[in-house]
């Protein structure tokens, strides 16, 4: 459950990206622990023939020249390189294979993620009385403590079932030769391990599944969180209303500054306004300076009273260029004898010819 009961909702991809960032990542130690041990058991299990030959060489190598053996640096050097390299054979392949098995366990739990923010200090980690109530008292402490006995309990039945169910060839034992007594320790050993590893699989699958979830709970929202969130992230609708406002604003201004240039402004003639240009240096055909409807005509039509700008009425054209024409496009070419009949009107009052 989260610690907090108003906080239902599964955390956002922007919250699960913050925590992250601070280094707040689920990971299961009990399943990197189970994993590093299984491949530490199984390169064990593939590499031990050439672990047996290499001790079975020193062994040999220095029993058989003992005698010939003379305590000087120059030996005693000697000897401990050869005994380094040897161990280093033995021991760097079965190192490298559990510190990979580690590193790609915890790669595949967290991914990528590099912080610092883990060392930041925090001041509430000092605090000893909420320390002894997470130690003491946290739903975390009793699972973990539920973990290591169950844990500790396989750990030791599955050995002693073992051992009791071979104990009537112990006495066998006695005619053995030491190799075949080495066999047999290793043969009983690996079953051994084999045996105890399932149950700590199974516990690595319960905590993997435990800390994910637990994880989750911490990190729940509340409804509020995620508006706060989406507002954040999308912007205040109060503030967007705004800038669109003030966005429109200026456009609105731009676009008025551009109605003294028209040849002609069609109108509805009260609720829509259309200043259209034509200039064949600049479009062949004629396109729409501004356009707008109700307050916004009126103030078309005012700008082009002061400028001299002709007005034509035209109640079907007027709405057919504000609906189907935006600012700065040319007309449509349905519409090409209907502009072109009023501006040629207006060039004939004006003298103007093509």
């Amino acid at each position: 459950m989260a610690a907090d009961p108003g906080k239902t909702e599964p955390a956002t991809p922007k919250r699960r990206t913050k925590v992250r960032q601070e280094g707040n990542v689920p990971k299961s130690q009990e399943a990197t622990k189970t994993i590093t041990l299984i491949a530490g058991f199984f390169i064990i299990s593939a590499y031990f023939p050439t672990i047996a030959d290499e001790l079975k060489h020193l062994w040999v190598f220095y029993f058989t020249s003992i005698d010939d053996f003379e305590l000087t640096p120059a030996e005693a050097y000697a000897t401990l390189f050869t005994m380094l390299m040897a161990m280093a054979k033995i021991c760097v392949p079965i190192m490298l294979v559990i510190a990979l098995s580690a590193f790609l366990s915890l790669r595949q739990q967290v991914g990528s993620l590099w912080t610092t923010k883990v060392f930041k200090f925090k001041l509430e980690n000092f605090n000893i009385i909420a320390g002894i109530k997470r130690s003491l008292f946290s739903k975390q402490t009793y699972v973990r403590l539920g973990k290591t006995i169950a844990l500790a309990i396989f750990v030791g039945y599955v050995p002693y079932m073992i051992i009791l169910g071979e104990k009537d060839r112990f006495a066998d034992l006695y005619y053995t030769n030491a190799e075949g007594l080495a066999v047999y320790i290793l043969e009983t050993g690996y079953t051994m391990v084999l045996y105890t590893m399932l149950p700590m699989i199974s516990i690595a699958i319960f905590d993997l599944w435990h800390v994910f979830n637990e994880w989750e709970d911490q990190n729940k929202m509340t409804k509020q969180e995620i508006k706060d969130e989406h507002k954040q992230s999308e912007g205040d609708p109060v503030i967007k209303s705004k800038q669109r406002q003030k966005m429109m604003e200026i456009l609105k201004s731009r676009m008025m500054q551009q109605v003294p240039k028209a040849d002609v402004i069609v109108t509805n003639p009260t609720h829509y306004a259309v200043a259209l240009k034509y200039d064949q240096t600049i479009c062949p055909a004629p396109y729409v300076l501004a356009k707008g409807k109700d307050n916004v005509a009126l103030k078309i039509k005012e700008i082009a009273r002061e400028h001299g700008v002709p007005i034509k009425e035209n109640r079907l054209l007027a709405r057919s260029l504000y609906a189907s024409v935006e600012v700065g496009d040319p007309i449509s070419e349905e519409l090409y004898k209907a502009v072109a009949s009023i501006i040629a009107e207006i060039w004939r009052v004006k003298g103007k010819s093509n």
